[in-house]
């Protein structure tokens, strides 16, 4: 029993609470449940190590009263020997050998139950020291966590804002720079065309030049 309490507490003691916290929708409610668990965990601990001790000092109590049997059975074994009644003394002396065969038998009983009970206790000392420092720890916990969630809702809204308003921005400076482009190469073809025109018209009035020029001098010569 004692054993299955303290592997249950233990194991509430190393899970990972930041884990856990980040599956909770209420991390301060689940916090402290995790908080009374334990809690319930140290008091069936605690009751183990009392169960532990008792047995011991029931174990104790056998060992010491074969231990005070066997002594009174030397001191009948003496006293008959003494008064010369050795049946009585053989008989006294039986007693005694089964008596210390007894507390021997019962030995090895009170030295385990002994270090059982000191290594519950001393295991019971820890966790209730790991208790008080996760009831410390607690409230701190439980802001770590809150404002850790509270920077990483901000950054990824921030994150999603700022891509958006930079897409937008990028998208528009690339139609402003494509209506430029268009705007040049209008231009660049309107510029051609007019020189063209120019170029027909230039054409058309040295036409008119010259073919003048000629009628003036048949005029001229035919006066002659």
């Amino acid at each position: 029993m004692a054993k299955g309490v303290f592997t249950r507490i233990s194991d509430i003691l190393k899970s990972n609470l930041n884990e856990m916290l980040d599956r909770a929708e209420e991390p301060d409610k689940m916090i402290r449940q995790m908080i009374r668990d334990m809690e319930e965990a140290v008091n069936k601990a605690t009751a183990s190590v009392g169960t532990a001790l008792a047995n011991h000092k029931r174990l104790e109590r056998q060992f010491n009263e074969k231990q005070n049997q066997t002594d009174e059975w030397q001191r009948k074994a003496e006293r008959a020997v003494a008064t010369g009644e050795d049946d009585l003394a053989r008989r006294a002396l039986e007693r005694k050998a089964m008596f210390a065969k007894a507390r021997e038998d019962l030995a090895p009983a009170v030295e385990e139950s002994k270090q059982t009970a000191e290594q519950l206790r001393e295991q019971l000392r820890e966790l209730k020291t790991k208790l008080e420092e996760a009831r410390t720890r607690q409230g701190a916990l439980v802001a770590r966590h809150q404002a850790a969630e509270a920077r990483k809702r901000l950054a990824q809204s921030m994150s999603g804002l700022g891509k958006g308003a930079f897409s937008s921005f990028e998208r528009f400076e690339q139609r402003v720079e494509e209506s430029e482009a268009e705007a040049s190469a209008h231009s660049e073809i309107s510029g051609e065309m007019e020189d063209i025109e120019k170029q027909i018209h230039k054409v058309d009035v040295d036409r008119g030049v010259d073919d003048e020029l000629q009628a003036l001098k048949a005029k001229l010569k035919k006066d002659e």
